[in-house]
């Protein structure tokens, strides 16, 4: 306890610097978890959380009871995580290189700051760019009538929203998600690459033998971060972009726009804390067993 206190002490400086993200991360992600308590209660305004009656499970069997659709949005939840985090880190990573490798150095940091703008763009706005090029006169259906095909109904066809949401999620955050790799890149020795050259290896070679293993520590807690967040998705985009269009659910309903969705229409707030409980604890699951994955594999490269 003594040295405990001499080091921080020793580190006032660094602990006042951190108050402020403690201070944020205790009132905004470990007060409302006492919300989740919702999650095994009937919810009643005149009694509040604490005096609400206790239900046990029956807001966990609602959830699972509704069957298709519960199967159908976990799956697309399931879908559209794999979808996301395999092309968007392998975009981050190219794109990272691409700059990294580029002649211009000053025009590549000039294209790295306008790729990032699109992360600071809110969704609400983003569901009007997205309508201006998919609406029944827009700029997607203009190009196809001009050359002579038949204009398509975007929003009341679920198939192309799979492609359409990833193609808006990739604009979205490649560009800032390519920073972390870059920091990594602006870290490698360059004497590796001078004695690469020396030995004869080109670009592709000098790229695949120390670029992209340089990049493996940083890809791996990516991943491991992101798999804690499996059941959840970005709610902007798929309740906004897609303005929540029922048509469309087959393809666009995940269970993070079931949840507002169900809260806006029914109040249900037991239901909603039992669908956001139900996917914090397989998310926890899922990142225990894949940082023990690692750790067996790689010990180096796991979280803990």
């Amino acid at each position: 306890m003594k040295y405990f206190l001499h080091n921080t002490w020793k580190h006032r400086a660094h602990v006042l610097m951190c108050i402020p993200v403690i201070l944020i991360l205790f009132f905004f992600n470990y007060v409302p978890m006492a919300g989740l308590s919702l999650a095994f209660k009937r919810f009643d305004y005149n009694k509040g959380i604490w005096g609400s009656p206790f239900v046990k499970f029956e807001n966990f069997k609602f959830l699972m009871a509704s069957g298709k659709t519960f199967t159908r949005m976990t799956l697309n939840t399931l879908k559209y995580y794999f979808i996301f985090l395999i092309l968007g880190t392998s975009l981050n990573i190219a794109l990272a290189i691409a700059i990294d490798q580029f002649v211009f150095k000053r025009l590549g940091k000039a294209m790295q700051s306008i790729m990032i703008i699109p992360v600071f763009i809110s969704y609400a706005a983003v569901q009007f760019i997205v309508y201006a090029f998919l609406s029944n006169n827009g700029m997607v259906n203009n190009v196809i009538q001009f050359f002579g095909g038949e204009p398509i109904r975007w929003y009341i066809n679920p198939k192309y929203w799979t492609a359409i949401l990833t193609i808006v999620k990739m604009w979205n955050g490649v560009g800032y998600g390519s920073v972390l790799f870059m920091s990594v890149l602006a870290g490698i020795d360059q004497e590796l690459y001078e004695a690469a050259k020396i030995d004869g290896a080109n670009k592709r070679q000098q790229i695949m033998h120390i670029t992209l293993p340089s990049l493996v520590p940083m890809t791996t807690i990516i991943i491991l971060l992101s798999v804690g967040g499996i059941m959840r998705s970005d709610t902007g985009l798929f309740y906004q972009v897609t303005r929540n269009s029922g048509i469309l659910y087959p393809t666009t309903q995940v269970i993070d726009s079931y949840v507002l969705n169900s809260m806006l229409t029914t109040s249900s707030y037991g239901f909603s804390a039992a669908a956001t409980f139900y996917q914090s604890v397989v998310g926890l699951i899922l990142i225990l067993l894949a940082n023990y994955t690692v750790r067996k594999i790689e010990p180096d490269n796991a979280l803990f």
